[in-house]
């Protein structure tokens, strides 16, 4: 049986008008076509500059394409996240589609705890379930308990990333949009969240990503979507 298609590129282009350098425009993306089934995990590879961080942001609705369309299957319907409003795209982002940054946007004052509690509470868990949930995950990734009631705005660089990571992964999301997770890792912790991604994909999470770090994206990536830079116009 062939695994349910979740997303869906159509002809996706990006582009952005430089006006400090005369209205040149810069071309990023174009003509993208990408399917993303149920279950899989597909790695974005290409040189630096070639548009993937821009792709990852494209779809999840942090920049507007310039032309084609962003499907995403969002409960019992499609959805083009290109032309979404805004509402539309915060229930996608509640509900269907998940991301996880290079770096953790640190939120001050709010324990780690319950920043990766969040996501659990925002979809209607109990309070104490959350957060006992979001502890496995925090110790599963080897974040000391005596750091969960702090704000992690003071903890190293591999700390903040493997709360953010936590946060992006406690809830499933049909989709996952991930943008170097492990590039601060060591290699113990880079183990644990590849085992978090397999569970994932085996849940039926479909998976697109960029890893620069090849053992990582050989373990983890079951196809390769090669990208190229383009010229500036």
């Amino acid at each position: 049986m062939t695994a349910a298609l979740m997303l869906e590129l159509r002809d996706l282009s990006k582009s952005f008008q430089l006006h400090h350098l005369h209205d040149a425009r810069l071309n990023v993306l174009r003509g993208l076509d990408l399917r993303l089934h149920a279950g899989e995990c597909v790695a974005l590879s290409g040189p630096s500059g070639a548009g993937k961080s821009t792709l990852l942001r494209v779809i999840y609705a942090n920049y507007r394409p310039t032309l084609g369309a962003v499907h995403v299957r969002h409960g019992e319907r499609w959805l083009d996240l290109a032309k979404a409003t805004p509402h539309e795209v915060l229930d996608v982002r509640r509900h269907t589609l998940g991301y996880v940054s290079q770096f953790l946007r640190v939120i001050p004052r709010v324990p780690a705890l319950d920043i990766v509690a969040e996501p659990l509470l925002q979809a209607g868990m109990d309070e104490q379930q959350a957060r006992q949930r979001a502890g496995d995950l925090l110790r599963r990734l080897n974040v000391p308990e005596r750091l969960w009631p702090l704000p992690p705005g003071t903890f190293s660089g591999g700390e903040q990333q493997r709360v953010n990571i936590a946060r992006g992964l406690i809830a499933r999301r049909p989709v996952l949009l991930l943008d170097e997770p492990t590039a601060s890792l060591d290699a113990q912790n880079r183990n644990i969240v590849a085992q978090l991604l397999a569970e994932a994909r085996a849940a039926g999470s479909a998976v697109l990503g960029i890893f620069h770090d090849e053992d990582m994206r050989d373990r983890v990536a079951t196809r390769l979507f090669p990208m190229q830079t383009l010229e500036a116009a």
